[in-house]
């Protein structure tokens, strides 16, 4: 059992920036990959970045690439999320998740809400 919680959303304009922090405690939520999730109104959640324990190299989708920088403590069971520039189509539900055996996990927490006004 792997629990997860987001936090650090809020309400900011066009532009500005905000860091998102996700905390995994359980069995199996060291040293893992670990990613954030978005899920925007009448959309489905999408994968926007993921980071490995290791040297491998951090994943961003299109959307966020270059404007978002994904991270993690040094304990392996903390991810950040930084957000640059963001724009009202950042505006989403942001949840983290942790691959188990190779796999995103069936585990969610309730997210944190991200909304950027116009």
């Amino acid at each position: 059992q792997v629990q997860l919680v987001e936090s650090g959303g809020g309400l900011v304009q066009t532009g500005e920036s905000l860091r998102l922090s996700c905390t995994a405690s359980g069995r199996g939520a060291n040293n893992n990959i670990m990613g954030w999730f978005r899920q925007a109104p009448g959309k489905e959640r999408e994968l926007v970045a993921a980071i490995a324990w290791g040297s491998a190299g951090p994943f961003y989708s299109d959307s966020v690439k270059g404007r978002f920088s994904i991270s993690r403590n040094k304990f392996g069971n903390t991810v950040y999320l930084q957000m640059n520039s963001l724009e009202p189509e950042d505006t989403a539900v942001y949840f983290c998740n942790i691959k188990i055996a190779g796999i995103w996990s069936g585990y969610w927490g309730r997210g944190t809400q991200v909304t950027v006004s116009a």
